[in-house]
């Protein structure tokens, strides 16, 4: 019989994460992907205002679509390419998981109810299959959109950091399945949570942005091996 691997995952936190970087548009496509995250953004507010952890929930869904479709496509071009993937699917198929991992953690606080259960399933099936067009036909674009999202959830969590300590919402104990996956203390709070979650959400938008930087270094390269060979 087969026996999968069930052990728990676990995580460092990144204390060290900084939390107020921020990639200014240059191109046509950052300005794109920069107004479109500011769309979404609009709407976040709209829908949830102050309810935190609720929004938490519903944009933790959409945001551990982005590495599965990241590394299913990286998967594929890589096979096509009969090459290395250099990392990039690990790297994209765990930020994934670790999304993930933000929402399981965030229903055990949020609770959420039967609509926003629903607006979970309605807005995954809308974003999964707009980003996997996206990454299909511009994965820089795509790869610059989920920068400037994780951008905009270091501010989100931030502001929801500063709820807590307002006592606006109250510091509840943090869900076990949290103190196990970051290896928190016992007696750990939502107010320990949000600063791995924040935490982890600053690496996903470093690692997008540089993903980024590495498209453009090889269209660079690929453009100076043309002239090269035309010269």
């Amino acid at each position: 019989m087969q026996h999968f691997d069930s052990r728990p995952l676990v995580r460092q936190v990144n204390f060290d994460a900084d939390i107020a970087v921020h990639v200014a548009p240059k191109s046509i496509s950052d300005r794109v992907a920069f107004a479109f995250v500011k769309l979404l953004r609009f709407f976040a507010d709209t829908f949830f205002a102050q309810r935190y952890g609720h929004r938490a929930v519903v944009l933790e869904t959409v945001a551990a679509v982005p590495g599965m479709v990241g590394g299913l496509w990286q998967h594929l071009k890589a096979l096509r390419n009969m090459r290395d993937d250099e990392g990039w699917i690990r790297t994209l198929l765990d930020e994934a998981e670790n999304e993930r991992m933000h929402l399981m953690t965030f229903i055990e606080i949020a609770q959420p109810n039967w609509f926003e259960r629903g607006l979970i399933v309605a807005v995954q099936m809308i974003f999964y299959n707009f980003y996997f067009f996206l990454y299909l036909f511009a994965p820089r674009t795509a790869h610059r959109v989920v920068g400037y999202f994780e951008e905009e959830a270091v501010f989100s969590y931030t502001q929801y950091l500063a709820e807590v300590d307002a006592g606006r919402h109250e510091n509840v104990p943090a869900p076990q399945i949290a103190i196990n996956y970051w290896q928190l203390p016992s007696d750990a709070r939502l107010r320990d949570v949000i600063i791995a979650v924040r935490a982890d959400e600053a690496e996903h938008r470093d690692v997008n942005h540089c993903f980024v930087e590495k498209i453009d270094e090889r269209r660079e390269g690929k453009i100076a091996r043309r002239r090269s060979l035309a010269d």
